[in-house]
């Protein structure tokens, strides 16, 4: 017999102190160790966020462009072109849907675990994005793509939800936690991500970067405890590890060494629950540690992807398409996503695409038109597509799944 939904989160719960796991506690709420990531577009939404927090742990929904979900918003602003308030329609849809899609993932919680937003501070509807998820009763607020340093402020009036921002070194958290006290707050948690490993958007200043020493958990997140202890502040602030983590022996390995709990993002992208069309799950599962690729995005940041038949085609392309770039006189899509874009303010060492398009066609499936986001490691299940019950089991327990994709007891 199929178990309910509580029974599920209590033998995950078991199953993880079983195999000499620390559950953590955000805002008083005691959660399984491992988080899963926001991931846009449309990629992480009320669907993968609701499921993991109904099974314990914290799911997090990207917030940017989420009307691609939804036929009604779709309908109501995709024909917008030359309207002076094409941007405002559209940015107005997009906070409908992020309102539909909180939810839709509070319902499918159950009331357990917690629920994120994540929010990239290079986005131009960013404030309009953390104001509109804390209307809406999200519990914690992620932020990354820049250093949130105005985070406390635009949350002043919401003290009962958790304050998150993502960052990649010592240096960026002393700055942030500095930054932050003088305001009277500080981070709730800390994603410390390591970009030669994760995907999408990378902490780098440039590709160059990547490989910096100083991004290894085995350097970063001692400093940061070390700074934690000289500052006074030792104990206040879990520190979530995030990049390149596939197994119970991984998450072991990471609370041994100060961590708190760790964040995953393309292990949950390629899960059953995750809001992407199945051909965009098996995009990622099916890729090679020589399909993967880092180059400049839009936003000006290195970024991560397989190496689609689009991608690799701009790519051949880039050098030709920035020594033409110039500043646009709109858009491509009407709403300016990013606060600063390579294509349309035409900076030539930036990306020369349009990111909200790509990443949308994505989310749809289109292998020929789409920018699949993806970070380096190897997947739990390699190129099989598994319900997230099955993730949070190997995780927690190391357990493999049985060759079905039906359930089995806990």
């Amino acid at each position: 017999m199929d178990r309910s939904p509580d029974e599920k989160a209590i033998a995950l719960e078991a199953l993880s102190r079983a195999s000499g796991l620390h559950n953590w506690r955000l805002k008083g709420v005691e959660l399984l160790p491992v988080i899963q990531g926001g991931m846009g577009v449309g990629v992480s939404a009320g669907g993968l966020a609701g499921t993991v927090a109904g099974l314990g742990g914290m799911g997090t929904i990207s917030a940017v462009d989420l009307r691609r979900l939804h036929p009604d918003l779709m309908a109501r602003t995709a024909h917008l072109n030359a309207e002076p308030d094409a941007g405002q329609r559209i940015d107005a849809a997009n906070l409908e849907a992020l309102g539909r899609e909180i939810a839709r993932a509070r319902e499918l919680s159950g009331g357990r675990g917690l629920l994120a937003v994540n929010v990239m501070k290079a986005l131009t509807a960013y404030e309009a994005y953390l104001r509109h998820a804390m209307a809406c009763g999200i519990d914690a607020l992620v932020v990354g793509a820049g250093l949130p340093l105005d985070l406390p402020e635009l949350a002043r009036d919401h003290p009962e939800v958790a304050l998150i921002p993502i960052l990649s070194d010592a240096r960026g958290v002393q700055l942030v936690v500095r930054k932050w006290e003088k305001k009277g707050r500080l981070p709730d948690a800390i994603v410390i991500e390591h970009p030669r490993l994760a995907g999408g958007h990378l902490g780098a200043a440039k590709v160059a970067d990547l490989q910096d020493p100083r991004f290894d958990f085995d350097v970063a997140i001692p400093q940061v405890l070390e700074f934690f202890k000289t500052a006074g502040i030792e104990g206040r602030i879990p520190l979530i590890a995030a990049g390149g983590i596939g197994s119970l022996e991984d998450i072991r390995r990471l609370q041994g060494i100060g961590a708190a709990a760790v964040q995953l993002g393309t292990a949950f992208a390629v899960t059953t629950e995750c809001d992407a069309h199945p051909a965009f799950k098996q995009v990622l599962a099916d890729a090679k540690p020589a399909d993967i690729v880092e180059f400049v995005s839009t936003a000006g940041l290195p970024a991560r992807a397989v190496r689609t038949p689009w991608l690799d085609k701009y790519l051949r392309l880039e050098p030709r398409l920035q020594h033409k770039a110039h500043k646009k006189d709109s858009c491509t899509m009407r709403f300016d996503c990013l606060a600063h874009c390579g294509l349309r303010d035409g900076n030539a060492s930036w990306g020369q695409f349009c990111i909200d398009k790509t990443l949308g066609h994505a989310l749809e499936g289109h292998l020929d038109r789409g920018l699949f986001f993806r970070g380096a490691g190897a997947l739990p299940f390699g190129s099989e597509i598994r319900p997230v019950r099955d993730l949070l089991r190997w995780l927690l327990g190391g357990i493999r799944p049985a060759v079905s994709t039906g359930e089995a007891a806990a």
